[in-house]
C-alpha cells in the first residue's frame, strides 16, 4: 500500500527537517490522533515523552480558556434565561425542549461563524413580522406569543452567552467566538514556541479558519491537507469544495504558499458496487464479502475498515460478522435509544402516562410485561408473574389492571410494588423506581455473567443519576411527562462507546470516525440518498436565503463535507466494496447516492469498476396442497370425537378446508386469546344469543300476545347489561366504544321485539323450545363405530301450526345461502354452510319428534326488515321427508368420507 496520509505528513515533516517529537500536532478528531502517535512512535529509537497531540475541540479550548458544558446543561441554562425574558405566555419545558435544541445549534452556527449575532437575529425578527403580517389589525394571540420570542431573541441570546461566560463554561461556537477574540486581542494563553502542525481538516467554519490562519500567518506552523489533485483541480467536485476555497482566499495561500495534493485516487484499485434489497440484507451480504476477505491470505485484517454509513445497523452487523475474523474492534458510538433496554424504560414510563383511576390500561402493561427485560424479572421465584399475568388479562378480558387484580401473584409482590406503585408517580419517583429496576437486573446479569448487559444497565444508571441530579436543581418538572421529553433527548445523545484497541483486528466504525484513516480495503454501507449525503434535513430556524447571506452552510456544504468523506476513504485504498439498499423505505433514505452515480460515470475508473445486483436465491416452487394422512392415531381421536357427536359447524368446517376441521376439531387448536378492547363478532352474536334466550324463556308453551313482547322490551336494557357483564367482565358499558355497541345491541333487539308484534298482530305463535340441545346416534353404512350427531337449535316455534326451526345470525345472510338447486354443493361448497346448518336442525328435530314437515329458517340482525330467509329447494320452502331423505344421503356420503381411513385430508385453497 502506498504510505497512508498521516505517515506522508511525519514523512514531508522529516524533509523539512523538523522535530517531530517537538512539534504540537492539532487533527479533526482524538481518533486520528491516536493512529498518529502510533506512526510517531513506530519511528522512534529511543524512548520520549509523546509529543503534544490535540483535536481541533482541545486546541481551542485552551485559547480560550472556557470547558465545553454539556448538551443537557446547555437546555436547562437556555430554558432558565428564556423562561426569564420578556415573553408573556412561555412554554413549559417539555414544549421548550422540542425546540430549544434547534434554536442551541442556530446559536453555536452563528457564533462558529463569527456572526454579529444583533443583524442576523434582528432580521430573523423582521421577516417572521412580514410572514405574520395578516390583513387584520389584530393578532391572535397565538400569533402574538410566537412574535414575541422572535422579537426577544436578541436578548435570550446575549443574556445566554453572558450567562455562560461567567460560569466559565460554553458551546462549542461560543468557545470559538471567545478563542477568536482571545488571539485577536493578543489576550490568550501564550501557545509555546513548539511548531503547530494541523493535519487533515477539511470543512472549518469562519472561527477555525481565522484561527488557523492566525497561527500559519504568525508563528512556525503547517498544515496538510489530505486532498488528491483529481478533485483539487476539478472546479465542480464537491470532494474538493472547501479545501479549492482556501487555496483561493486565504492570504496565506495568496502569499507564495501553495497546497500539495496527493495523486492516489488514479492508482489501481477494484471497486465493487452492489445493489441489496433491504437494509438487513446488506447486514448478510456483508458477512458474506467478510467471510471472504478473512480466508484470502493476500488481504491484511488490520488494514481493513468496514465503515456503516447508517450507524443504525451496527447490532445486526455483529451478528453478521463470520467466525474466521478473529478480532473485531468497533469505534463508534451506539445510540442508547437504539437499545432494547431503553424500550424497556420507555415502556415503563408509558405505563405510568397512561395510569388512570380505574387502573393500569391493558394495552400498555402487556407492551412492558413482554419486554425481554420484563421477562428476565419474571424469574420462577417471582412466580412467572409476567407470563401469568398476560394469560389472566387475555383470559378474563380486563382492560384495566389495578392493584386488586395484582395481589393474586402472591412471589411477586415486592417486585409489583416497584412497577405498580400507588399514587401517581413525580419524575424523582419515576428515575428511582427504575433504578430499582437496574439493580434487580444487575443481580440477574452479575450471576450470568453476561457483560454486555452489564454494560448497557451501568449507562442507563448513571443516565437515570445524571437525570435526577437534574431534577434537584430545577423546579420545572413536577410532571412525568416533561421528564419523558428530556429521557428521550438524553437517551439520544448519550451513545454505548465500544471501547476497542483501535490499532489492532478489523475495524467497523461510522463515517466520521474514519477522518485522516486510511485502509487497504475499505467496505461502505447504504450508500443511498438521504443516508450518504444526508441530504436537505433543515433543522434550523435560519432560512436557506438568510444563510446563504451571511455565510451559513446550507444543505449543499453539509453534503459536500460527506462527499469528502466518501472519495477520502477510497482515495488510496486497494479494495472497494460499496453496497446500497435497491428498495429504500420510506424512512429509510432514497435511491442509489449520487456518489455511485458519479462513480460508474467517471470516464477515469470504468476499467476498476464492476456493478451488480445482489438479489437472494428464490425459486419458486409450486406449494404442495397439505395432506394428512389418516393414521392409527388419528382414526381413535376421530372416533372419540364421532362418539362425542358431529356438529354442524364442524362438518361445515371439513367443507370449506379439511385442514381446518383437523386442527380446529380434532386437535382444538383454536384462535389466540386476545383481550377485546372492540368487541369480537363471536361475542356480539353471544350476547345477543343469550339474552334473547333469557327473555323468551318464561314464553314457553305460551301463546304469544302483544302485551307479553311489549312487557318484554322494558326488561331489555337490563339483561343485556348481564350479559355483557358476564362476556366481557372487565368492561364498562356506560362510556366509550362499548357504550356504542350496547346501544346496537339493544337497538337489534327492539327491532326483533317490535318484527314480533307486527307478526302476532296477523298470525298465531307459539314458542316451543329455545336453545335447546338435540343429540342423535345415526348408523352409516359402512362404518363400524357409533356416530352421533348434535346440535342446538337457538329457536324452535308454532307459526300459524306450522313448525319453524329458526337459527340467530348477527352477521350477513343472503338468500342464495339458505337455497339448494344443486345438491351436490350442498357438501362441497362452503357457500351453502347456512342451508346445510338448517337441513342439520330440521333433520335432528325430525328425528326426536318424528315431524318432517317444517319450516327452517335464519333471522340476520343486519336486516331484520326482510324477516326470516327460510331454506328453500326449488321454491320449496317447507322440509318433506323426502327433502330429509336426499339431506341424509348425503349426509352420509360427507360423513363416510371423513371417516374413511383411505381418503387422506386434503387442503382447499379458498
Amino acid at each position: 500500500m502506498h504510505n497512508t496520509f498521516l505517515e506522508h505528513v511525519l514523512d514531508n515533516l522529516l524533509k523539512k527537517q523538523l522535530d517531530i517529537t517537538k512539534c504540537t500536532f492539532v487533527l479533526p478528531s482524538k481518533r486520528s490522533g491516536t493512529f498518529l502517535k502510533k506512526h510517531i512512535s513506530s519511528r522512534l529509537e529511543k524512548n520520549i515523552f509523546s509529543p503534544e497531540v490535540l483535536s481541533i475541540q482541545e486546541f481551542i479550548g485552551n485559547l480560550s480558556d472556557l470547558n465545553q458544558a454539556s448538551n443537557i446543561d446547555l437546555l436547562l441554562l437556555l430554558f432558565k434565561v428564556y423562561k426569564e425574558s420578556q415573553i408573556d405566555e412561555s412554554d413549559d419545558f417539555a414544549s421548550f425542549i422540542n425546540w430549544g435544541q434547534t434554536l442551541l445549534q442556530d446559536f453555536n452556527e452563528i457564533d462558529g461563524y463569527l456572526i454579529p449575532a444583533t443583524d442576523i437575529l434582528n432580521y430573523l425578527s423582521a421577516i417572521k413580522e412580514i410572514n405574520h403580517w395578516s390583513t387584520n389589525k389584530e393578532k391572535s394571540e397565538l400569533v402574538e406569543n410566537y412574535l414575541q420570542l422572535w422579537k426577544n431573541l436578541e436578548t435570550i441570546y446575549n443574556n445566554f452567552y453572558k450567562a455562560l461566560l461567567q460560569q466559565k463554561r460554553g458551546y462549542q461556537g461560543l468557545i470559538q467566538r471567545e478563542a477568536v477574540k482571545a488571539i485577536q486581542n493578543g489576550t490568550g494563553p501564550k501557545v509555546g514556541g513548539n511548531p503547530i502542525i494541523f493535519i487533515g481538516f477539511n470543512a472549518l467554519n469562519a472561527a477555525e479558519s481565522a484561527i488557523i490562519q492566525h497561527f500559519l500567518e504568525h508563528g512556525s506552523a503547517h498544515i496538510y491537507w489530505d486532498i488528491d489533485s483529481y478533485f483539487l483541480d476539478d472546479p465542480i467536485h464537491d470532494a474538493g469544495l472547501f479545501v479549492r476555497d482556501y487555496q483561493y482566499n486565504w492570504p496565506y495561500y495568496k502569499h507564495g504558499h501553495k497546497i500539495e495534493p496527493q495523486n492516489n485516487f488514479l492508482q489501481n484499485k477494484n471497486i465493487k458496487i452492489t445493489g441489496v434489497p433491504k437494509s438487513i440484507s446488506q447486514t448478510k451480504y456483508v458477512g458474506q464479502l467478510l467471510e471472504e476477505i478473512g480466508g484470502n491470505p493476500a488481504i491484511d485484517l488490520t488494514k481493513t475498515a468496514l465503515v456503516l454509513a447508517d450507524e443504525t445497523l451496527l447490532n445486526p452487523m455483529l451478528n453478521g460478522v463470520p467466525n474466521n475474523i478473529p478480532e473485531v474492534n468497533i469505534t463508534m458510538g451506539m445510540p442508547l435509544n437504539k437499545t432494547v433496554l431503553y424500550s424497556f424504560f420507555v415502556n415503563f414510563l408509558e405505563l405510568h402516562l397512561n395510569v388512570s383511576e380505574r387502573g393500569w390500561f391493558y394495552k400498555r402493561v402487556l407492551e412492558f410485561i413482554s419486554n425481554p427485560y420484563s421477562l428476565t424479572l419474571s424469574t420462577e421465584s417471582q412466580g412467572s408473574f409476567a407470563q401469568q399475568l398476560s394469560k389472566d388479562i387475555k383470559e378474563g378480558n380486563l382492560l384495566y389492571i389495578n392493584s386488586e387484580v395484582l395481589t393474586k401473584y402472591s412471589k411477586a409482590q415486592e417486585l409489583l410494588s416497584i412497577i405498580f406503585p400507588d399514587g401517581t408517580l413525580a419524575p424523582m419517583d419515576w428515575i428511582n423506581k427504575c433504578l430499582m429496576l437496574i439493580e434487580r437486573l444487575k443481580i440477574i446479569y452479575q450471576e450470568e455473567k453476561n457483560a454486555l448487559e452489564l454494560e448497557y444497565l451501568y449507562r442507563f444508571y448513571t443516565l437515570f443519576n445524571q437525570l435526577g441530579q437534574y431534577l434537584d436543581k430545577v423546579d420545572f418538572m413536577g410532571e412525568l411527562k416533561s421528564i419523558k421529553n428530556l429521557f428521550k433527548q438524553l437517551a439520544n445523545m448519550e451513545t454505548l462507546d465500544f471501547i476497542g484497541q483501535p490499532l489492532t483486528g478489523f475495524q467497523i466504525m461510522g463515517m466520521l470516525e474514519s477522518r485522516n484513516l486510511d485502509f487497504e480495503t475499505v467496505i461502505i454501507t447504504s450508500v443511498n440518498e438521504g443516508i450518504l449525503p444526508s441530504g436537505k434535513s433543515n433543522n434550523s430556524f435560519i432560512p436557506f436565503d438568510v444563510k446563504r447571506d451571511y455565510g451559513l452552510p446550507t444543505y449543499k456544504e453539509k453534503d459536500a463535507i460527506y462527499v469528502y468523506h466518501f472519495y477520502r476513504l477510497i482515495q488510496r485504498a486497494k479494495n472497494i466494496y460499496i453496497t446500497y439498499n435497491t428498495e429504500p423505505d420510506v424512512l429509510e433514505g432514497g435511491e442509489k447516492s449520487r456518489l455511485i452515480t458519479q462513480l460508474l460515470t467517471d470516464k477515469n475508473l470504468k476499467s476498476n469498476i464492476t456493478h451488480t445486483i445482489a438479489t437472494p436465491k428464490i425459486s419458486i416452487e409450486p406449494k404442495p396442497l397439505v395432506q394428512i394422512e389418516k393414521d392409527g392415531q388419528f382414526m381413535e381421536d376421530l372416533q372419540a370425537f364421532a362418539q362425542k357427536g358431529f356438529s354442524p359447524t364442524s362438518l361445515t368446517n371439513y367443507i370449506r378446508n379439511p385442514i381446518d376441521f383437523y386442527t380446529r376439531n380434532i386437535l382444538k387448536i383454536n384462535d389466540l386469546e386476545e383481550v377485546e378492547e372492540n368487541i369480537a363478532a363471536n361475542t356480539f352474536g353471544t350476547i345477543i344469543h343469550d339474552s334473547l334466550e333469557q327473555l323468551y324463556t318464561p314464553l314457553i308453551n305460551i301463546m304469544l300476545t302483544e302485551e307479553h313482547v311489549q312487557s318484554l322490551k322494558k326488561q331489555v336494557p337490563e339483561v343485556v347489561q348481564h350479559h355483557f357483564a358476564k362476556n366481557l367482565s372487565g368492561i364498562d358499558v356506560s362510556k366509550g366504544k362499548f357504550l356504542l355497541v350496547y346501544n346496537v345491541i339493544l337497538k337489534y333487539l327492539h327491532n326483533f321485539l317490535d318484527d314480533e308484534i307486527k307478526q302476532l298482530k296477523q298470525h298465531q305463535i307459539k314458542i316451543l323450545a329455545l336453545e335447546e340441545r338435540y343429540e342423535e346416534f345415526i348408523t352409516i353404512p359402512g362404518l363400524d363405530f357409533p356416530i352421533k350427531l348434535k346440535g342446538t337449535l337457538d329457536r324452535v316455534d308454532e307459526f300459524d301450526g306450522t313448525v319453524r326451526i329458526i337459527d340467530y345470525k348477527t352477521g350477513k345472510v343472503e338468500p342464495k345461502n339458505v337455497k339448494i338447486t344443486d345438491w351436490e354443493t350442498l357438501i362441497t361448497d362452503y357457500d351453502k354452510s347456512k342451508a346445510f346448518q338448517l337441513l342439520c336442525y330440521a333433520y335432528l328435530y325430525s328425528k326426536k319428534h318424528g315431524i318432517s314437515d317444517v319450516q327452517a329458517g335464519i333471522i340476520s340482525f343486519k336486516n331484520l326488515s326482510k324477516g326470516l330467509f327460510p331454506f328453500s329447494e326449488d321454491k320449496d320452502t317447507r322440509i318433506h321427508t323426502d327433502t330429509l331423505a336426499t339431506f341424509e344421503s348425503y349426509l352420509f356420503q360427507l360423513i363416510s368420507e371423513i371417516c374413511n381411513a383411505a381418503v387422506p385430508l386434503t387442503e382447499k385453497v379458498t
